[in-house]
């Protein structure tokens, strides 16, 4: 399946909505600590609902540690400054979609690392500066798994 990656969150409940997608979708959460909030931190675990056993979620020290767990995969790096479209990449099951912190996204050294495969953006209307980390999220692993035709989902 594919995996989103949320680079340095810093919202609990972000994540909590997260992992319960996660969970809904079968694929797997990447966090790169380090984390703005404790994994136990009630409002996590308020927004993930009963679904924290059912999502695969790992916790990284670090972008270095999440790279070599990754492999060789492809990174979308997720960005509204990115000129191509999201859903222009045909993605295959391992691409990791990389997102940044809350409120300021993925900075420029991030952007720049080679690990990245492209850089991506979801459309939005012109004057509107981005859209919940757990949302976009949800939006590209949901476009992610539609073009493999939500294989596994009923």
């Amino acid at each position: 399946m594919f995996r989103v990656m949320f680079y340095q969150p810093r919202i609990a409940p972000n994540t909590g909505n997260a992992i319960r997608m996660v969970a809904a979708t079968g694929c797997e959460l990447h966090l790169v600590e380090p984390l703005g909030f404790d994994l136990s931190e009630p409002k996590l675990r308020r927004a993930g609902l009963d679904y924290h056993d059912l999502a695969s979620v790992t916790v990284h020290p670090g972008l270095e540690a999440a790279w070599s767990a990754v492999g060789e995969a492809r990174v979308f790096a997720f960005s509204a400054h990115a000129s191509r479209s999201f859903t222009d990449i045909a993605y295959r099951p391992g691409d990791v979609l990389l997102f940044g912190p809350e409120p300021t996204g993925l900075d420029e050294a991030t952007l720049a690392d080679p690990h990245i495969s492209a850089q991506v953006r979801i459309p939005m209307l012109a004057g509107r500066r981005s859209l919940n980390l757990s949302n976009a999220a949800a939006v590209a692993a949901y476009e992610a798994w539609r073009q493999h035709g939500f294989r596994g989902g009923v």
